[in-house]
């Protein structure tokens, strides 16, 4: 398990405070409570815009949940790299297929705890339809689904329930994405 910016001693609780702060001040409220389980896929929607991170980010310290995340290989080159990966960022490639789902698998199976977010859209921008990975990583994983929110119109995020997959995905995305309808993200328009 690597050593991430929520495990860093005073480092964790000077960025609670901060969570704490900055959540109050731009409003924000937090639903639900934190899953009672070492590991699990947490997805993230609406995914509509760059303050998404941030808020999540924000929300993760004020719950005291560990999250691992994933973000374009891109974003991790540089002296931006070390920097990413201690703030919990896992690398990927997104331009072709690298066998990301078998990959996050693995790292769930090789760690004791591991909470890794995934948001279902796969990018900022409207899409058609989510993408499935979150859903094939946590069956081929064998661990549940957090349904985690962020909606800007009530400026509540926080913890849903937790679903099992069925491994029927049709049926399970429906059910999925039903907890969703009604909220509204940064960009409403994206969503």
């Amino acid at each position: 398990m690597t050593h991430t910016i929520f495990d860093t001693p005073i480092i964790n609780t000077l960025f609670r405070f901060i969570s704490t702060l900055g959540l109050k001040l731009a409003g924000w409220k937090l639903s639900g409570k934190k899953p009672d389980a070492r590991k699990y896929v947490l997805i993230a929607a609406p995914h509509t815009s760059n303050w998404d991170f941030i808020l999540v980010i924000a929300i993760a310290f004020k719950f005291g949940v560990k999250i691992s995340w994933m973000g374009k290989s891109s974003l991790f080159k540089g002296p931006m790299g070390p920097i990413m990966r201690w703030m919990g960022g896992i690398p990927v490639e997104r331009s072709r297929n690298t066998g990301l789902v078998q990959q996050v698998v693995d790292r769930f199976n090789a760690c004791e705890d591991l909470i890794v977010t995934i948001p279902p859209e796969g990018t900022r921008s409207k899409v058609g339809q989510w993408k499935s990975g979150f859903y094939h990583v946590a069956v081929g994983a064998g661990v549940p689904i957090a349904l985690g929110f962020l909606d800007f119109k009530t400026r509540v995020g926080g913890f849903g329930p937790m679903f099992f997959p069925s491994d029927n995905y049709e049926s399970d995305l429906k059910k999925i994405q039903h907890f969703y309808q009604g909220m509204t993200g940064k960009r409403p328009h994206r969503f």
